[in-house]
Parts: structure tokens; sequence; C-alpha cells
């Protein structure tokens, strides 16, 4: 998403734990303001924020994707770290970024939020409670985020579709293979993205056609 709304000419803020893809996505975006920290981490988040600021950078499109997915097993044989990591990242780290940069959108008088949610944000299946947990979590926190919100700006949970990722594979196996490449689903996102505004806020959505 972000190469693609860069070649669109947007300018581009994006933040990961892995330095190493952080280096390479800057070969492409050299131009994009990149940082390697966690959204688990709420004073790295709110040191990047700033830095930002600095700069007069503040974002149209605010868009929570960071996520982890627990592993595969019954509720009662995961133990309470492997709990708390879904909860830390899917959650906690959405509120970081929002409480970290939704003040000077509001200053600003407009922009959009969007947290990532999932289909497992609005039902359920076995083995994988904890993503269930936290998304329906994304959900609440977004419809209830939206209420708050000043007019011309809003908050909208979104989900992505079903993807062919290395998340999809530890949830699916070799099914995962069966759906949608990133590199293909990226138009349908980048498009949808791009036609949100304040209309709607609270509205929880879905990517057509993934």
């Amino acid at each position: 998403m972000a190469l693609r709304l860069s070649q669109m000419g947007h300018s581009i803020a994006a933040c990961g734990r892995n330095s190493d893809d952080l280096r390479r996505l800057a070969d492409e975006l050299p131009t994009a303001h990149l940082c390697a920290v966690d959204v688990t981490d709420a004073s790295g988040i709110n040191a990047w924020a700033a830095t930002l600021s600095d700069a007069d950078w503040v974002p149209d499109l605010l868009i929570n994707n960071a996520g982890v997915i627990n592993r595969q097993a019954p509720l009662w044989e995961l133990d309470a770290d492997e709990f708390r990591h879904v909860i830390d990242v899917n959650v906690t780290g959405v509120f970081h970024v929002i409480r970290a940069f939704l003040p000077a959108m509001i200053d600003r008088g407009r922009g959009v939020i969007v947290n990532m949610s999932s289909g497992w944000g609005h039902s359920t299946s076995p083995r994988v409670a904890p993503y269930c947990a936290s998304k329906f979590a994304v959900e609440g926190l977004t419809r209830a985020l939206a209420q708050e919100l000043p007019e011309g700006l809003a908050a909208v949970p979104l989900s992505p579709g079903v993807i062919h990722t290395d998340m999809l594979e530890t949830a699916f196996g070799e099914q995962a293979a069966s759906h949608w490449k990133p590199d293909e689903w990226v138009d349908a996102a980048v498009a949808h993205l791009l036609r949100l505004g304040p209309a709607d806020n609270g509205c929880s959505q879905r990517i057509e056609g993934s």
C-alpha cells in the first residue's frame, strides 16, 4: 500500500519492527518518513509522531495495520504471554498510534483513521480465540472513537478480506495460496481507502472482491 500510494503522489510515513525491511522499503521510497519502532512501545510511537509534527507532517489517512495472530490452539492451552502479545499489538498498539497522531488531526480539522479489523472481528472460529478477541475489540474501539470525533474526521474499522500472507498461512495452511496475493489485492484496497471520508465515520467496512 505504501508503494502504491507513493506512486499516486501521496506523502508516506510508515513504521515497522524490522529495520532490514524498512531499509529495503527506503530504497523504493526515498522520500518517505520511515521509522523502526514497535506499536507496543508508547514512548517510541510518541517520539516518532513528535518528529513528524515538528516537520509539519499531519496524516490525512492514518492506517493501523500492525497485527499478529496466536499459535493455533484451544484457548486453555495458550499461555498468558501468547495471549498478551496478540492484545498488545492488535489492540493496545492501535491505541498508542491513535493517541500519538489524532490530536494534530483534530487541530487541523480533518482526517480519516482506518483500523484494520477482520472477518474474525464479526464471527469466530476455534483455535484463534485471542485473535478473534482482539479484532472484536478493534471494532468496538473504533466505533466508540467515531462517536467522540469532531465533525470533519472519521474512524473506520475495515476488514481487508482474505489475503495470502504469512499470517494467513499460519491459520489456513496450504489453503492460503488460493486467496488474493497482496499485489493483486492492493489496487482495490487503495481505491477503497482513498474513497473514505467523514460520511463513513463509525461504519464497519470490508474491501470488496477480496
